[in-house]
């Protein structure tokens, strides 16, 4: 899994500094917050949640935050408590309800000015699932959709440009799984299934590290299938890229051998 080193603290703290708080203390915050349905005023409940969370306590803010949308539901801050909910949530990395927290409130505001935080928010909870390589890559795609999604819908707001830096590694991500099984088809001899693969990282994802590899290997897949043509013009496109590239020099290496008459 990505460390949460990649979360950008500054942008998820940044934000919440956002979302206001009520002015009122914690009611006695030396007091005992719990679930339990006990009817009690929005200033009170919410800042035992937002308590909570200041101190670590995540699981029980979010639930608090909770109980501030089921107990005061047309209350100004149910909406803040959704939120603030979703937020807890991600950091206690109970990820599946804090995507779901931050999709309701994107479904019931979806034109308010936090709704790019919720959208970061749920990027962030795919992204730092992402695992390595070897395995299943469908979190890894959600990251990007979400990534994406965030990126198309608020181009200019402040989550973008971190937004546009975690689309790359994820989609170099990404890259590095299709070299993976393609190499995995090369050594079992499955020239044309490795092809494939290897023309997935250069039409899909060609400014990533894999690119140059992706060449090389489809010059030799296609030399394997005594398509010597088709190896030519991967060689050329990575001679004309990648001239100085340990890949680059491979793939010379391998044309001059296959060269008629060598």
């Amino acid at each position: 899994m990505m460390s949460k080193s990649f979360r950008s603290p500054g942008l998820v703290l940044g934000a919440l500094a956002a979302v206001a708080t009520l002015s009122a203390c914690a009611g006695g915050s030396k007091n005992k917050a719990d679930t339990q349905y006990v009817a009690r005023d929005v200033s009170t409940l919410y800042n035992s949640a937002k308590y909570r969370l200041d101190r670590g306590q995540y699981k029980l803010a979010a639930a608090l935050f909770d109980e501030v949308e089921r107990q005061h539901p047309y209350s100004p801050w149910a909406r803040r408590a959704q939120l603030m909910s979703a937020f807890s949530y991600y950091m206690n990395q109970d990820y599946t309800e804090a995507v779901s927290a931050a999709q309701r409130f994107l479904a019931i505001h979806p034109g308010n000015k936090d709704a790019p935080y919720a959208f970061y928010l749920i990027s962030l909870c795919y992204y730092e699932q992402i695992a390595d390589v070897t395995r299943d890559q469908k979190i890894t795609q959600q990251a990007k959709d979400a990534l994406g999604e965030l990126i198309r819908r608020y181009p200019e707001s402040r989550y973008a440009a971190d937004a546009r830096l975690k689309l790359d590694l994820v989609n170099d991500h990404l890259a590095g799984k299709e070299m993976e099984v393609g190499r995995f088809y090369q050594r079992r001899g499955q020239w044309i299934a490795a092809t494939i693969r290897f023309r997935n990282v250069i039409d899909q994802y060609q400014t990533t590290t894999h690119t140059p590899e992706a060449l090389e290997r489809l010059v030799e897949s296609y030399l394997a299938l005594g398509l010597p043509e088709e190896a030519k013009k991967a060689a050329a496109v990575l001679g004309a890229n990648y001239p100085g590239s340990k890949w680059y020099q491979h793939a010379h290496k391998l044309m001059r051998e296959h060269a008629p008459g060598a």
